[in-house]
């Protein structure tokens, strides 16, 4: 049985992976190619938000739309109306329950008792910089649009749910440093993790 046969074997039983990290830890591309390799569906807590905010009026953008404008003015939003994430949130588990999904997720590692939860560690000098080389911007104005944006999104959940984003580990079954890894390589480890753990992990 080849690796292929053994990965589809393995997966008729639902499964579950919640992949975090904070903005610029590459979870969004990681999780995308891992919900491709293994033919799982994949959500993005995050790109429900936006597509609820552009339905608001908000202007689209193809890259970099929470550091923008639109995305802070959409986070001063949701820091006054919580209705955004909780129609998110109640979406996700929605969508965990069916099974079979990576989801790219900020808040299911708390909320969801199922599933193998994943965090992304990245300094926030590393994360700056991705996000400047991303977006086109300084990395003086990366580093300005993380701190605000974290410590508006921090905000939300504690209020939500009392969890301490970026603080709080507890829900998670792995925790991995990406500082001196390449993409690449992040990606064929966690290919391990979830082939000789994940898949086998009761959800």
């Amino acid at each position: 049985m080849d690796a292929d046969e053994k990965t589809t074997k393995r997966t008729k039983a639902p499964v579950v992976i919640c992949i975090s990290g904070m903005a610029g830890s590459g979870k969004s591309t990681l999780a995308k190619r891992l919900a491709e390799k293994y033919g799982l569906k994949y959500y993005s807590g995050g790109d429900a938000l936006k597509a609820l905010a552009i339905e608001e009026g908000y202007k689209p953008l193809r890259h970099g739309w929470w550091e923008s404008k639109e995305g802070k003015r959409f986070l001063v939003k949701r820091t006054e109306n919580m209705k955004y994430d909780k129609a998110v949130d109640k979406k996700l588990l929605k969508t965990a329950a069916q099974g079979n999904v990576v989801l790219d997720s900020w808040t299911m590692p708390w909320l969801l008792r199922k599933g193998f939860k994943i965090w992304l560690e990245a300094s926030l000098e590393k994360r700056a910089k991705r996000i400047a080389k991303r977006d086109g911007i300084s990395l003086e104005n990366a580093f300005e649009a993380l701190r605000s944006k974290e410590k508006q999104t921090r905000t939300i959940y504690k209020k939500l749910y009392g969890f301490d984003l970026g603080k709080d580990f507890t829900p998670f079954h792995l925790i991995l440093d990406t500082n001196n890894l390449k993409a690449d390589e992040v990606f064929q480890t966690l290919c391990a993790v979830i082939e000789n753990v994940a898949f086998n992990f009761e959800n």
